[in-house]
This record gives C-alpha cells, sequence and structure tokens, in this order.
C-alpha cells in the first residue's frame, strides 16, 4: 500500500509542476539555512566535550566590582588561590594551574636554531594532565612536570623543533623558551599527542610550573598575593562525582571571606563550566558570542516556519483541485485516516527534494558567508550528521506541513468534493481565514527583518562618520617584542624616523585606540578635598600625541619623564575644572606619587564607540613599550611605505614575524560582529521576502484561475487592465498592511534594544517604517 501512495505522489508532483517548484523552492531555501545553523552551532558547542568527566572540570573565574554596579568578570585567579583551594575544599578531586605566556622566543640550543614567537607557551602543574588527559608518546605523566626546569611538548612541538626524531629520542634534550622578563632552560621529559577533537586548549609547549618558584619570579609573574590579579593566571578544578557547581560557589565564597578583609570589598570567585569557555574567554580569540548563535536559530527557526506556513497556505488554498479525487476515494471506501497519510506521502516526497537541493544551496550559503564562519570550521553537508539532520528535519516538516493541510482534505464530503464544491462561503470561512492569516504572518516577519536591517545600517554609517578625535589616515602600527631591549627599540624607531615619506614615530603600549583597556584610580585635589577618580591610563612617549593628530587644548607635550602627565578634557570636568589652563602645574596622586599635569588634550576614543570616554592619564613608562607606531605621508605609496617599514623591522628584529598594520584595520575590527549581524539579517530579510513572494504568487495564480470568469465578463463590459490588477491585488494591499503594523513594534523592540548598545547612537528613524511600507506597497 505504501508503494501505491508513493507512486500517486510522484504523479501528482509531476502533474502540478508550478506547485511543485514554489514548493521545493521555498522548502529547500529554508532547509539550507537550519542545516548550515545547525553545522555551525554544533560545531561552536562541540569544544572540549571529550574529556573524561567534562561535566564535572571548571575553570574558577574572579569577579570584581571597579565601581558601585560596575561588575567586571575575568577568567584570571589570584596565584595564592592555586595554593590552598584544594586543602580548603575537600570535594575538589583534582587542581590543575596553568599560566599562559605571550610572544615567547623558542630556541633549540642544541641546534643553534631560533623557531621564533610562540603563544602556545604556558606554565602548568602535574594537575593540569590529570585533569586534562593526553595520549603519552613518552614520559611518565606522574614525574614529567614534577621538577623545575622540565617540560613536556606536544607532538606538532616535536616535528617542528625536532624533525626527523622520534619521542623517545629527545628526552632531555634542551629547549629555551625567551619571555618578557627571563630566559628558560628546561628539559624535556615528555611527549604528548595532539588533540584531534575540537579544542580551545591550544598550547603546545608546558614548562613545569615549580620553575617559576624556583626562580624567584612569583613577584613578577604576579602569583605573591591574594591582592593581584593576573589574566595568565588560570586555575582548573575537578569535583567530586556527588558535587555541583552550586558546592563549588558556596565553597568558594567562603574562601573569599577567608582571605580578604570582611570590612575592605573583596573579589568573588565561581565555578565556570568547562563546556563554556569557548564562549567566553579563550586562548586564541575564536571566542564566539552565544547571543549570536541563538540569534541565528531564532532565525533558522522563523525562515524554515515561514516555508511551512507558505506550504500549508497554499496547499489549503488549492485544495479544490484535489476535491473529486477525494471524493470518488470516499465513495470507494477510503477512510479519514488513509485520506491524510496519501496527502503525508505526498508531502514527504516533496520535503525530501527540497532537502536534496537544500545539500547545494547550503554548500553555497557557506561559501558566501565564508568570513563570518569560524576560521576553523569545517562542515560536510553529507556527512553522517547532517544526513541525520535532513532526515530528522524530513519527518518533522512533514508532519508540521502536511497534517492540516490533509485533515482538509480528508473533511470533505464525497457529494459535494464530487461536484468540485468546498464548503459552504457564507459568512466566516476558517480556511480563507487561515490563509489571509498566515501570509500575515509571512510578511510581518519579513517586513521586522527589513527594518531591522535598515536601522543596523544607519547605525553602522553613523559611527563611521563620527569624529574620533586622532588622525586614522595612513597611521600604521607594529608589535615589538615586550619587555625587549629598550636600545633596540629607539634604535628602530630612529631609522624609521629617517625615511622621508615618515612624518612621526611613537613608542608605546596603547594604540590610540583599541580594545584593551588599562584603568586605575587617581588622587586629586578639589576644594581642599582629596577625590578619587577612576582613570583609563595609557602608557605612551612624548611623540604619541602629535604622530596620532590628538588636539591639544593647553600646556605642551610631556618631555618623557617619569613624574610629567597629560589627560584629557572629561579629567577635567571630574574635577570640576572647565578651564583646561587652570589645571596646568596641578599635581595629582597616581600610582602612589605625585605626578604634574603639564598638558590637555581633547577627548578621543581611545574604545570603540559603545563606550563613553573615561577621565584619561598619558603616562611615560618605557620599559613597557611594545608598540610602534608610524605616521606615513598621504602622498606616499602605502603598499611601498608598508614594505620598507618591515624590512626595517626585520634588520633592528630579525627573528620576529609581525608585520605593520593599519589603525583603520582596527577601528573597522570593533564592529565586526555587528557587521556580521547586519549580513546575516539582510540575508535572513532577503530570503523571508523571496518565500513571501513565493506564496503570494501561488495565492495570486490561484486566485486569478478561481476568477478566470469573473475577470473574462469584467473585461467584455471594459475593464482595463489596471482595473482588473487593482480587483486582483486589494485584498493583498490589506494583508501588507496589517503586517506593517504588526511588524512595527518588535522591529522597534529588537532594534533599540541593539542601539542601547552604543554610547553614540542614532536616533529612532521613525520615517524609515513608513518608508519600507510604501516601497512594499509600490512592489
Amino acid at each position: 500500500m505504501f508503494k501505491n501512495y508513493l507512486i500517486i505522489a510522484i504523479r501528482n508532483i509531476k502533474r502540478n509542476k508550478l506547485r511543485t517548484l514554489v514548493h521545493v523552492l521555498g522548502l529547500s531555501l529554508g532547509i539550507a539555512i537550519c542545516l548550515v545553523i545547525f553545522t555551525v552551532v554544533w560545531h561552536a558547542y562541540s569544544f572540549d566535550r571529550f574529556h573524561a568527566d567534562s561535566d564535572r572540570i571548571f575553570r574558577i573565574n574572579t569577579m570584581e566590582e571597579w565601581e558601585p554596579g560596575n561588575v567586571f568578570q575575568t577568567s584570571a585567579t589570584n596565584g595564592p588561590l592555586g595554593e590552598v583551594i584544594d586543602e580548603e575544599l575537600s570535594f575538589i578531586e583534582n587542581k590543575g594551574r596553568l599560566y599562559t605566556l605571550y610572544e615567547t622566543m623558542v630556541v633549540i640550543p642544541e641546534q643553534n636554531k631560533v623557531i621564533g614567537r610562540s603563544n602556545r607557551v604556558a606554565f602548568s602543574d602535574p594537575g593540569f594532565f590529570e585533569i586534562f588527559q593526553r595520549n603519552w608518546l613518552a614520559g611518565n605523566p606522574q614525574t614529567a612536570l614534577q621538577e623545575p626546569y622540565s617540560a613536556v611538548i606536544s607532538e606538532a612541538s616535536l616535528k617542528k623543533y625536532f624533525p626527523g626524531l622520534g619521542a623517545n629520542d629527545i628526552l632531555g634534550k634542551e629547549i629555551l623558551w625567551i619571555d618578557a622578563s627571563d630566559s628558560i632552560y628546561a628539559q624535556v621529559q615528555g611527549v604528548v599527542a595532539d588533540y584531534t577533537e575540537n579544542t580551545d586548549f591550544i598550547f603546545t609547549d608546558f614548562i613545569s610550573f615549580s620553575t617559576i618558584a624556583k626562580k624567584e619570579k612569583e613577584d613578577w609573574y604576579g602569583l605573591h598575593s591574594w591582592t593581584n590579579l593576573n589574566t595568565s593566571s588560570q586555575l582548573f578544578v575537578k569535583i567530586g562525582e556527588t558535587s555541583s557547581k552550586a558546592n563549588l560557589d558556596e565553597g568558594l565564597a567562603v574562601l573569599a571571606k577567608k582571605y580578604f578583609s570582611e570590612q575592605d570589598s573583596h573579589p568573588d570567585f565561581i565555578g565556570e563550566p568547562l563546556e563554556e569557555i569557548h564562549f567566553s574567554e579563550n586562548y586564541d580569540d575564536t571566542t564566539i558570542s552565544k547571543t549570536l548563535l541563538n540569534g541565528l536559530i531564532y532565525i533558522g527557526i522563523i525562515i524554515l516556519l515561514l516555508a511551512c506556513l507558505n506550504f500549508i497556505n497554499l496547499e489549503t488554498a488549492l485544495a479544490i483541485n484535489k476535491a473529486k479525487e477525494v471524493g470518488i476515494r470516499k465513495t470507494l471506501g477510503s477512510n479519514r485516516g488513509q485520506l491524510v497519510f496519501q496527502f503525508l506521502s505526498e508531502t514527504f516526497v516533496l520535503v525530501i527534494i527540497a532537502s536534496m537541493f537544500s545539500v547545494f544551496i547550503a554548500d553555497l550559503i557557506k561559501t558566501y558567508f565564508a568570513d563570518y564562519l569560524p576560521a576553523n570550521f569545517e562542515a560536510s553537508f553529507l556527512s553522517p550528521l547532517s544526513l541525520a539532520f535532513l532526515a530528522s528535519n524530513a519527518i518533522v516538516l512533514t508532519l508540521v506541513s502536511g497534517l492540516y493541510p490533509g485533515f482538509v482534505l480528508a473533511n470533505y464530503q464525497p457529494q459535494r468534493a464530487l461536484k468540485g464544491e468546498l464548503h459552504h462561503e457564507h459568512g466566516f470561512s476558517f480556511g480563507v481565514f487561515l490563509r489571509k492569516n498566515l501570509a500575515v504572518l509571512q510578511f510581518t516577519a519579513s517586513i521586522t527583518f527589513i527594518i531591522m536591517v535598515m536601522i543596523l545600517t544607519s547605525q553602522l554609517k553613523y559611527i563611521s562618520s563620527q569624529p574620533l578625535g586622532f588622525e586614522k589616515e595612513a597611521v600604521l602600527y607594529t608589535n615589538l617584542p615586550f619587555m625587549g631591549e629598550r636600545s633596540k627599540r629607539e634604535l628602530l624607531a630612529d631609522r624609521i624616523r629617517n625615511e622621508s615619506f615618515v612624518e612621526g614615530v611613537s613608542l608605546s603600549n596603547n594604540l590610540v585606540s583599541s580594545n584593551a583597556i588599562w584603568t586605575s584610580d587617581a588622587y586629586v585635589m578639589v576644594d581642599s578635598l582629596e577625590q578619587q577618580l577612576n582613570v583609563h591610563v595609557m602608557n605612551v612617549d612624548s611623540a604619541f600625541v602629535s604622530v596620532n593628530g590628538i588636539q591639544m587644548l593647553a600646556g605642551r607635550k610631556a618631555h618623557n619623564l617619569d613624574n610629567e602627565i597629560l589627560v584629557n578634557r572629561n579629567f577635567l570636568q571630574a574635577m570640576g575644572a572647565t578651564d583646561p589652563q587652570e589645571v596646568i602645574g596641578q599635581t595629582i596622586n597616581f600610582r602612589a606619587q605625585q605626578n604634574t599635569i603639564v598638558g590637555v588634550v581633547e577627548n578621543f576614543n581611545a574604545r570603540n564607540l559603545k563606550e563613553e570616554i573615561m577621565p584619561m592619564v598619558l603616562i611615560y613608562q618605557p620599559e613597557y613599550y611594545f608598540l610602534l607606531t608610524a605616521k606615513v605621508s598621504n602622498q606616499q605609496n602605502l603598499a611601498y611605505a608598508k614594505q620598507r617599514l618591515e624590512t626595517l623591522v626585520e634588520e633592528v628584529f630579525p627573528y620576529e614575524a609581525s608585520g605593520f598594520n593599519f589603525i583603520d584595520e582596527v577601528l573597522e575590527g570593533f564592529y565586526e560582529e555587528d557587521r556580521k549581524i547586519q549580513g546575516v539579517l539582510g540575508f535572513a530579510a532577503g530570503v523571508a521576502i523571496l518565500i513571501s513572494i513565493l506564496g503570494l504568487f501561488g495565492l495570486s495564480s490561484f486566485t486569478i484561475a478561481q476568477r478566470t470568469k469573473e475577470v473574462s465578463i469584467r473585461k467584455v463590459l471594459g475593464a482595463g487592465i489596471i482595473q482588473i490588477i487593482a480587483l486582483v491585488s486589494k485584498q493583498y494591499v490589506w494583508l501588507v498592511l496589517m503586517s506593517f503594523a504588526l511588524a512595527a513594534y518588535p522591529a522597534y523592540y529588537l532594534s533599540n534594544m541593539w542601539l542601547q548598545e552604543y554610547a553614540y547612537r542614532i536616533e529612532m528613524p521613525y520615517l524609515l517604517y513608513p518608508a519600507v511600507e510604501l516601497n512594499l506597497l509600490r512592489r
């Protein structure tokens, strides 16, 4: 019997080619979008799920209140917490300490070979490998990281550092790691296999944690005090089977109260589940927003629902074409269940065809949105996982899309169906009511997307046109070795300064605008009382202001002296001053020493435009400089300038791989996620409109077919083409107007919620709403 149902379904599909085309296009678009979103979401949630007992592994986070109502959460932990946590909390089975290093130079002394700088080096203790177990190719897991100056490397490092040698061959060999403060010689005591699964633990070189204590570097690495917090210091724990996150958080709260004075404000500690690391602070800046993922899920569901609504709407509208078939079947003894199953079989075949096309469309979408996808995202839409999704999705779609039209057909009365009649249309008709409201829902979603995209576009245009308070054109920067030789930095700055096309060079540890921020407290005298100000600190040299084109309001540039500082206009306002000249020469207490204000600069956006400009202090601490900024002449060929500057860097720092980048590229990156949202919403709007148009095309075709006689009579009586079009279209105009009314509030609410993230934002463009409506009506 099922075979007969399929044969009949295929015959009906072939007979109604237009209907089949509309359904397949709509459903395949919806399925393709859902397939891409499913693979992206699955990929994001797959990170580090493979670890044994992953549900019992947590990273300890620290929460501090910088100012009332402003709580900052970070994955950093105080050094002493890692010493006592397992002693204080009995339910902790293992603890693992990790201290990540930045831009560490790797050298193989035996071969006199410089490997280069790496961000995949970390100090770790044996407990780290007890929590995150690895396949050991050589060495003893229990003792490999027990002693100072011992190290474990991964298989990737083995091939890179000692090509041609096996894991056991390199045990005892020495590697030199040069970090910001010291040179660390350590012997390889173990080799572990690389992870093949998706993981945020990118580290390939592990130096024993006890090396820090042996070198007496706890102070330098910020591990010496409960009051010191260093973002490189990470602490992981594995709790007992009978314990929970709530138990861990309660225990950490007790620890915070015990080791910090109850009279003073103190940080709080919480446990972050391992599965959340990919969505918060990971180690290679591939963090993905859960909000963005959830937004993608909602968009996928909406698009697929629109396709289903399209199917239901058109099938119920075209039900009259099957009336005689239903009447004959009922007359020959078919019951309601058989008729519903027949229609579901036909729907299932259509969904399968659409699913096959969706694989091709999904691949096109993946190619088009390649820049939006994670760098390590690789997905095959013919993988077992994708095929399982398509199969389960086909069953759900068949039931969602096919049940109601199937029951509508099955409820036809045989005697009326054989005459080609439906139910009486006098008074209220649920079928007509449903068709119109389903169309309204489709247009409501489409209009909501359109309005949101236009508001996002307006906001992004607005921020791109805002004055930032500094020069961003033809300004390049490069990273230098952190805490490297000062003489080399200054030599490079002098050589670049001597190039004819270079207008200025500055050394600092801050770009004029970036996502990085250093805040501290400054104490100023206001009306004979000392007032505490929370300030944004930038460590720069005297050339920073002129190189970046920042306007001076009063005073002079600093002379590269430790006790001379510059402040911005908002600092004056925080002090209660109005005239920039009146604060010149005043002293402020900053970092336990007196500093003299020698100049005042105009406000400039040192962060993105989602944040207000803070009171700012520009200080001079050259030992921490690791950035070089160069202003190039606007008449110079920028490609040549960039290449020439990189050549000079290579001559002074031959082992550094860092090239020059443009400041305006950094500024563009501030709003990359918002542009992705704009692109995704724009694509969703286009798809939603296309699906709605397909549905409208199908319905209007049905309407015209049903009113052929009426149209003919009207034309005979003298009706023109415009009148005929108006006759057919007027009902859809009302549907569009109703859809606009329903879409206005959700579009306003969602757009306004997004705009609130910006300190500098447009006013809600209310005139945009009628403009969108008029444009739709014209179409």
